[in-house]
């Protein structure tokens, strides 16, 4: 546990001294060509990409902090805050297959979380296979992996993110043997020492589609809770009812759809021009 504290304090220390911070970027599917990514069907909010490597790799978007996304992850946020019961301050995100949108649900509701006065977050990419989250300034950066299998030190994988209070841990070096570095004794005492650092600290994990690897299945046993990300018009029902099953499905506390139409929708537009009003 010591170590955890030390390892805390030293990330808190660089962000004081104000040391320049890496740029933070994120990707969701290596093999999806940019023009192949359906754009966010969202009523007329601009997102912001970030910057890619090659052409070969679909951005996944942070939203600005007064868009209407923005408010969708703040009560997203405040849904897991008033959680019965205990608030789950361990929280997967997964989806039944890739291109689904759970990076982008992971990333966000960690700076949503992030946001808040009293808390804080760490957003740790848990697909070691495929990592999603990268630094701008190191493509390379040692992550997860390393810490579980190379024995280096957690000082070395927490780094800040220009966000205040937004901390990350990278995937590291890409493995095969994620199941098995997942399984280890030591990622379940990473998590919990992280947990118990501090009671205003959330652990927001992105991990691999569920029906692709069972690393989720593993590590949705570590975990306090699960989001389930299901893509609007993509996934099937059958491949919805194969990820639950494969995870411990006492722990969802919430199925977001993602890329729904709200246009045709008078609900929606009534909820969009509400928010509208009270942006003013």
């Amino acid at each position: 546990m010591s170590r955890v504290y030390r390892a805390l304090e030293k990330v808190e220390e660089e962000r004081k001294q104000k040391v320049e911070e890496p740029f933070l970027k994120v990707f969701e599917e290596r093999t999806v060509p940019k023009e192949e990514v359906p754009p966010l069907q969202s009523p007329g909010e601009k997102i912001e990409r970030l910057g890619l490597p090659s052409k070969e790799v679909a951005p996944v978007l942070i939203v600005p902090p007064h868009s209407f996304g923005a408010e969708a992850f703040r009560k997203l946020k405040t849904q897991i805050f008033l959680h019965p019961g205990k608030s789950p301050h361990s929280i997967l995100v997964t989806s039944a297959a890739p291109q689904e949108g759970k990076t982008l649900v992971a990333v966000n509701l960690a700076v949503a979380i992030s946001k808040e006065i009293h808390n804080n977050a760490i957003l740790v990419d848990g697909d070691l296979r495929r990592p999603g989250i990268h630094l701008e300034k190191s493509q390379s950066a040692n992550g997860l992996s390393n810490y579980l299998s190379d024995g280096i030190p957690l000082s070395e994988i927490l780094i800040n993110s220009q966000i205040e209070k937004l901390r990350l841990i990278l995937a590291g070096s890409s493995t095969r043997k994620s199941s098995e570095l997942i399984r280890s004794k030591k990622m379940g005492e990473l998590l919990e020492s992280l947990k118990e650092s501090s009671d205003n600290t959330y652990i927001v994990i992105d991990s691999p589609p569920i029906m692709a690897t069972a690393d989720p299945s593993l590590l949705s046993k570590m975990v306090d809770g699960i989001i389930l990300v299901v893509r609007a018009g993509y996934t099937t029902r059958e491949s919805v009812q194969g990820a639950i099953k494969s995870i411990d499905r006492q722990k969802i506390i919430g199925v977001i759809f993602n890329q729904i139409d709200v246009k045709p929708s008078s609900f929606f537009s009534e909820y969009y021009r509400y928010y509208q009003y009270y942006r003013k």
